[in-house]
């Protein structure tokens, strides 16, 4: 018996192989969870087929079109949704994007456009995405909203800048998304994971050597995995964490402790 055996989960983010939306996929998938997925756009259709194809009983897994910005696009993959399966236990959140130049430039530098983009693409589309699945959880009698995002709100992180200001608003986003569904039983956490390389990390400047600090500095002295943050994600997911709502889990290692390295 699987922690998530008959849970149906939507997965919306999965860029690649390495997005961290995969390792929680995957996770789910060896707990017993049925799967469905979203792709942004043509760019990353064939990505995404060729990955879900990998996964046994993948003839059965949706795989949608979605930009969660828009709210048609929304619309459309919920109700394809709920013709499919009639409800659903669990969201998962991996959506990030800022301007590469929002990325480069010094903080003081970073334009008005580029933080309202940042902002409505990476953390308001948490609120879209679970107020459209509401109804869907109601008909599962409760929910589970899982959101991905990196400490670099408590923490400066050089030229996170943009992306920055989003996983904030994105956090703020979880603990009141938590206040307003707990009364429907749903919960909503998010997973402060350490600098994995990925598609979004990838145009963050300096992000590599921001891996070669968790390895040395981090108190297990190592960096994370994909495996490990969807082993955090199958915890979440599970009645094991059923108390637990508003939440950031930090997932990083202890890196999260680190004040002055020695």
């Amino acid at each position: 018996m699987g922690l998530l055996d008959a849970k149906k989960a939507l997965v919306v983010g999965v860029g690649n192989q390495r997005s961290i939306a995969w390792g929680i996929a995957t996770a789910f998938q060896r707990e017993g969870a049925q799967l469905a997925f979203t792709y942004l756009n043509e760019r990353f259709k064939d990505n995404v087929e060729k990955l879900v194809r990998t996964l046994p009983g993948n003839e059965d897994m949706p795989i949608v079109e979605c930009d969660a910005s828009k709210t048609e696009d929304v619309a459309r993959l919920f109700d394809g949704i709920e013709r499919r399966w009639g409800s659903l236990d669990v969201l998962v959140h991996s959506i990030a994007y800022s301007p590469t130049d929002d990325l480069r430039r010094r903080f003081h530098e970073i334009s008005r456009d580029g933080v309202l983009t940042a902002v409505d693409v990476s953390a308001y589309t948490l609120v879209s995405l679970s107020r459209a699945a509401l109804p869907l959880f109601e008909k599962a009698g409760g929910g589970n909203v899982l959101a991905l995002t990196f400490n670099a709100v408590e923490r400066v992180v050089p030229s996170y800048n943009a992306m920055a200001v989003a996983k904030a608003a994105l956090e703020t986003c979880v603990r009141y998304l938590a206040v307003d569904l707990g009364p429907h039983n749903v919960r909503v956490n998010a997973i402060s994971a350490g600098p994995l390389k990925t598609l979004s990390a990838s145009a963050v400047k300096g992000i590599s050597s921001a891996r070669d600090v968790w390895e040395a500095r981090s108190p297990l002295r190592r960096n994370i995995t994909q495996e490990e943050v969807g082993n955090v994600a199958v915890f979440l997911a599970s009645e094991w964490s059923r108390s637990i709502t508003g939440s950031t889990i930090f997932a990083d290692n202890g890196m999260s402790i680190v004040g002055v390295a020695d």
